[in-house]
């Protein structure tokens, strides 16, 4: 079927006028492309516009971004495998700190992972190597004075949760032994039940 001679000007016209819809509607492959984004499943930024002045200062992006995959291997293998997160910092040391959004606003770093795992020697290499420690890392390491320092500074701590929602007390069971002091602290600003940790039974058996 050949296609209608239609100079520039008449098909701008039709178009105002509406009698041209084809260009606005997407094609049958954007529309299939759109359905396989949407079933995909990983990371996806959620909807936003801003409903408020901009910042006046404007960041200058010079440097590329540690690549996401790259940092989000690295916060999985701190969980559970040492060697692997000291290759993936050698090989990018600008990992140390990154953090992730695993969806809802659950932000997880390295030392976070390797803290709420009760993984002790995963956990001083990062801080060794310059990891910034906060008071669910400290609890974990069964670092009394540090738990009372800061919740001393900030009494509201006690009810901070840290990634996926751990609080204070699990990570203090998780440090087993090594932060029982800790947990007995903790009891005693704000009992609550302890509940068995899954993965620290399995240690066990």
């Amino acid at each position: 079927m050949s296609r209608p001679n239609i100079s520039r000007r008449k098909f701008t016209a039709a178009a105002s006028l509406g009698l041209i819809t084809t260009c606005a509607q997407p094609s049958l492959a954007t529309q299939e492309v759109s359905a396989k984004q949407a079933d995909q499943k990983g990371p996806r930024e959620a909807d936003f516009k801003r409903d408020y002045d901009a910042p006046s200062f404007k960041p200058s992006w010079k440097k590329a971004q540690v690549n996401r995959t790259l940092a989000q291997d690295f916060v999985i293998y701190a969980h559970s495998d040492l060697p692997m997160v000291k290759k993936l910092l050698a090989r990018e040391p600008g990992l140390l700190n990154a953090t992730l959004d695993w969806g809802g606003g659950d932000w997880e770093n390295a030392l976070g992972g390797a803290s709420h795992m009760g993984r002790r020697d995963i956990v001083e290499y990062l801080l060794e190597q310059g990891g910034r420690p906060d008071i669910f890392c400290f609890t974990m390491l069964g670092m009394l004075e540090s738990v009372q320092a800061m919740l001393k500074l900030q009494p509201a701590l006690i009810d901070a949760k840290g990634p996926h929602g751990f609080n204070l007390h699990f990570h203090a069971q998780v440090g087993q032994e090594n932060s029982k002091e800790v947990l007995d602290y903790l009891q005693s600003v704000k009992e609550i039940e302890l509940r068995p940790v899954p993965f620290l039974r399995k240690k066990k058996n």
